[in-house]
């Protein structure tokens, strides 16, 4: 195992287990204080955030002997980017009236947020290049 895939793994672990931790604490100590809306936002950022860790966790795997590590590499870190940025204002957006935090600061991030998913699954597919 590299240490590029080693790093991956572990923050795929992390990530995993704050996904459960993060669900577990909405669906228990939260389900009371936020509106069906605000639950399903955050909900909809639990899903993203296990959905995103399991992609960490293959292109960490796909890392040994692949030609293209650093697509993989950047992969890996634009699907984190992703996890922090859209499931972070999500759980954000969600307790804002909990929190008091402005929705106008969460805005733009979600959708940065999306976007870093998306490069991370198109430098997933760039990761099965071939060498010409």
């Amino acid at each position: 195992m590299t240490d590029s895939s080693r790093l991956f793994v572990r923050i795929a672990a992390l990530s995993g287990a704050l996904a459960v931790a993060i669900g577990a604490f909405g669906a228990h100590g939260l389900k009371p204080l936020l509106t069906e809306y605000q639950l399903s936002i955050y909900e909809k950022g639990v899903y993203y955030q296990f959905y995103h860790t399991l992609a960490i966790l293959l292109a960490a795997l796909l890392m040994k002997g692949n030609d293209n590590e650093r697509y993989l590499r950047l992969s890996g870190w634009f699907f984190t980017a992703g996890i922090l940025c859209f499931s972070g204002s999500l759980y954000l957006l969600a307790c804002r009236d909990i929190l008091t935090v402005p929705a106008g600061i969460l805005g733009p991030v979600t959708p940065l947020g999306g976007v870093f998913f998306i490069a991370g699954w198109v430098l997933l597919f760039l990761s099965t290049k071939g060498r010409q």
